[in-house]
């Protein structure tokens, strides 16, 4: 096979031209080309397909995209008839399942590709985070997560459940995850910053917030609950790859949502981020699909939200807003 692909080209094998630019999950066999004469006196039948006693061969295509073409080619030895139209009618059923499992193999590769990214992605936050299941069952943890669980303080691992150090607070952190797992609605009303240090030691906070059912979420598969673990030397402000990771934000949604969850205008952030207003409206749209929001406060209190226990101290209160969630 290496010499094939690396000695002969496009033109030089009989039949892949035709294969290649005809119809998918059509077979074509060689002699449907070229007489039998015809293909022994080419080079690539004395010098490779000859040697190894093959007769003719018979090509299927059962992909074809913009960036790629996938063939699968078939041969006969010489001391049999030629290929039949029995057997080429079997290619043509066989076809459409390659490109099935074709399929399923670009999807488990994204995936992977996938979870590669978000992976970096937070490795590279110097907040800790912990992604878990439903029952706190640790999926994910970050680079500065994991020095937290190592050292078990103020988190850390039971049985591969996450917990606080603070054994008061165990129930109140799972009870919250399960919340946040099944998209609880008063989640945030309840408040789920959750003091988990215990006394004497350094202040800490676990803000659990629920994972869209989105790439992050499907990368991480079954993750529905980021743990962040904030104390007095966390980063501020907010990560723009923090909000991408829990509502599966574009880079410049992202970065929309941050300008609009601080207050500002419309006007402002659209000349901030050198963008039109048409353009930041289709990106507040998509926004407000993904966070579950409808209105310009909405975000600010996202932002207020997550922003709190990311930061040091405590967060100013942002700008008053028009109740009707309109822009100044």
């Amino acid at each position: 096979m290496r010499v094939l692909q690396v000695d002969y080209g496009f033109d030089d094998i009989p039949g892949l031209k035709p294969a290649v630019i005809g119809d998918i999950d059509t077979p074509l066999t060689t002699l449907s080309c070229l007489s039998e004469p015809e293909l022994r006196a080419t080079r690539f039948y004395q010098e490779w397909a000859g040697p190894q006693g093959l007769r003719e061969g018979c090509m299927v295509k059962f992909v074809d995209t913009t960036d790629r073409i996938g063939l699968l080619g078939t041969s006969i030895y010489a001391n049999r008839d030629v290929i039949s139209a029995e057997e080429q009618h079997f290619l043509t059923l066989l076809s459409p399942h390659l490109r099935r499992a074709a399929l399923i193999g670009d999807l488990l590769d994204q995936t992977r590709v996938m979870e590669h990214f978000y992976r970096q992605t937070l490795n590279a936050l110097s907040t800790p985070i912990v992604l878990t299941d439903a029952d706190g069952g640790i999926l994910h943890a970050n680079d500065s997560a994991e020095r937290m669980l190592s050292a078990n303080a103020p988190i850390q691992s039971r049985g591969g459940v996450l917990q606080p150090r603070n054994p008061a607070m165990a129930g109140a952190l799972l009870t919250a995850i399960s919340a946040a797992a099944n998209a609880d609605v008063t989640l945030g009303a309840r408040g789920i910053g959750l003091p988990i240090s215990g006394a004497g030691e350094t202040p800490a906070v676990a803000y659990v917030l629920p994972l869209t059912a989105g790439t992050a979420r499907a990368a991480f598969r079954p993750a529905r609950a980021a743990v962040f673990v904030s104390t007095t030397i966390a980063t501020t402000p907010i990560p723009e790859a923090v909000l991408i990771t829990l509502f599966d934000l574009t880079p410049a949604e992202a970065r929309v949502l941050l300008k609009i969850g601080s207050g500002a205008g419309a006007s402002a952030t659209a000349l901030s981020l050198g963008i039109g207003e048409n353009t930041l409206k289709t990106h507040l749209n998509r926004i407000y699909a993904k966070t579950g929001t409808s209105r310009q406060p909405d975000l600010v209190k996202l932002i207020a939200d997550i922003g709190a226990p990311l930061s040091v101290g405590r967060v100013d209160a942002p700008a008053r807003l028009p109740e009707d969630g309109t822009f100044g």
